[in-house]
């Protein structure tokens, strides 16, 4: 019988990797062979999510840009920037669902959007997510 326990969210969040600057040897997604990636971590993520200002939306394509420019890379990884978007998002509803108040956790709703891939993944639905997006105002109308 195994005894291997399932890592909550806030413990995939919180784990001290080292973020890593590579010269990629082949093209990937949007990068070229010789470009400078960023690997993040979850920690970076959050931090950066954490200084979108209330009532603003980020996304991932400018996370990917304002990151690479702050660890003198070319580019930030696609796959492993959205993997920690998700890990975030999932680590602040955990703080959430303990008492933690929403002003104490990290605002993903200013950078996950119901179209994002990221939301049709969260354990716990879109609901939170468009409620706290309704609150600071974030939806804008469809024109018609």
């Amino acid at each position: 019988m195994c005894a291997y326990k399932r890592k909550t969210w806030i413990e995939k969040r919180d784990i001290s990797n080292e973020l890593k600057v590579e010269v990629i040897d082949k093209d990937f997604a949007d990068m070229k062979k010789g470009e400078k990636m960023l690997v993040a971590t979850p920690l970076i993520v959050d931090e950066y999510i954490r200084h979108i200002p209330k009532g603003k939306e980020g996304s991932l394509a400018q996370m990917r840009k304002d990151l690479a420019a702050e660890y003198h890379a070319d580019k930030t990884c696609p796959i492993t920037s959205g993997i920690f978007v998700r890990i975030v998002a999932e680590a602040a509803y955990e703080e959430y669902e303990k008492g933690k108040a929403i002003s104490k956790i990290a605002p993903f709703w200013r950078i996950i959007n119901e179209k994002s891939p990221a939301a049709k993944k969260l354990t716990f639905g879109t609901d939170f997510l468009l409620e706290q997006r309704r609150k600071e105002k974030l939806d804008k109308p469809t024109v018609k």
